[in-house]
């Protein structure tokens, strides 16, 4: 017998794209998998289909969403790309990076989109569910993250399924994210600053060679981009950090020798570290102890961005 109580799960195959494209024409919502983490898509240029995300994941209407584009030249058609944007975009689009950047005063975006600002956060993504849904609509996609607002974000159609059940229309299946943690998101600023609004996949040390300078410093305490709330990516239970054992109560999510009941990398990877941490947190917030735990995670590389969504989680 069908699960009513979910959305249709479908394969992120051709048959599967051609039926989410017509879901999302029509103004509907469909979960799709991209290299980082599952998003929940919906065209960017009617108001009435970003509405329905910000009704389905419970989201506030001040927390803009990125809009996902196949590349720069669509890109070009709702921000003001410049010389420095084109040079991040040539060394990681597609690819697991946000620009944040002036809005074209003519883009065809829903005004919910940016929540009232004056810039946009576009994405030119890697996977390729992502990009054939991209071509098929021929449409700029809106895409937070397939969950309910502030909780563990999807890595598996499994994972958005449990989360948001019948408020998405479709759930493509692509299996699970191969990066597992959001984008990075950077802001360009006039006169040639910059600023990191989210750690993620591609480190400061990697953009400062693109730009060849070092990152501003904090413009403002307001919400720029997605993953700025101070309490984000919660498991629903407390959640202590830098734990090398468990408390009798704890569910403990282990790194390297720390072993624990899920260990986000055994090796001490941090990009596996990063792919895992977010099936471990899902795991940890389902299982019978009411607490949870995480190992040390050092703070360089992937563990800034990692130790980012931890502290969030333990806000």
């Amino acid at each position: 017998m069908a699960d009513n109580s979910v959305a249709p799960i479908v394969a992120a195959d051709a048959a599967g794209i051609a039926a989410a494209a017509e879901v999302l024409r029509g103004g509907g919502l469909v979960a799709v998998p991209t290299e980082t983490v599952y998003g929940l898509a919906a065209r960017a240029d009617s108001a009435e289909a970003v509405a329905t995300i910000y009704r389905a994941k419970g989201r506030p209407d001040f927390n803009p969403l990125i809009v996902h584009v196949p590349g720069v030249a669509e890109a070009e058609t709702v921000a003001l790309v410049g010389e420095r944007a084109r040079r991040l975009a040539a060394a990681f689009w597609p690819g697991p990076l946000t620009l944040v950047l002036p809005r074209r005063e003519d883009a065809r975006l829903a005004a919910a989109v940016t929540a009232g600002l004056a810039t946009v956060a576009l994405r030119c993504p890697a996977h390729p569910a992502m990009r054939a849904l991209l071509a098929a609509t021929a449409l700029p996609l809106a895409a937070p993250s397939a969950n309910r607002s502030g909780r563990v974000s999807p890595t598996s159609a499994a994972h958005v399924a449990a989360s948001l059940g019948t408020a998405v229309d479709l759930i493509l299946d692509g299996g699970p994210c191969s990066a597992g943690i959001e984008s990075t998101i950077v802001a360009l600023r006039e006169g040639g600053g910059w600023q990191v609004l989210r750690p993620g996949p591609i480190g400061e040390a990697e953009l400062k060679e693109i730009l060849g300078s070092e990152p501003a410093a904090a413009a403002s305490t307001g919400i720029e981009a997605p993953g700025q709330l101070a309490r984000h990516y919660a498991p629903g239970k407390p959640l202590r950090l830098g734990a090398d054992e468990a408390e009798p109560d704890e569910f403990l999510i282990g790194f390297g020798p720390v072993a624990g009941e899920a260990n986000l990398s055994p090796a001490g990877d941090l990009a596996e570290a990063a792919a895992q941490l977010y099936a471990c947190l899902h795991a940890a917030a389902q299982a019978q102890q009411p607490r949870i735990a995480v190992a040390p995670i050092p703070d360089f590389g992937m563990g800034v961005a990692i130790n980012d969504r931890l502290r969030r989680a333990a806000a």
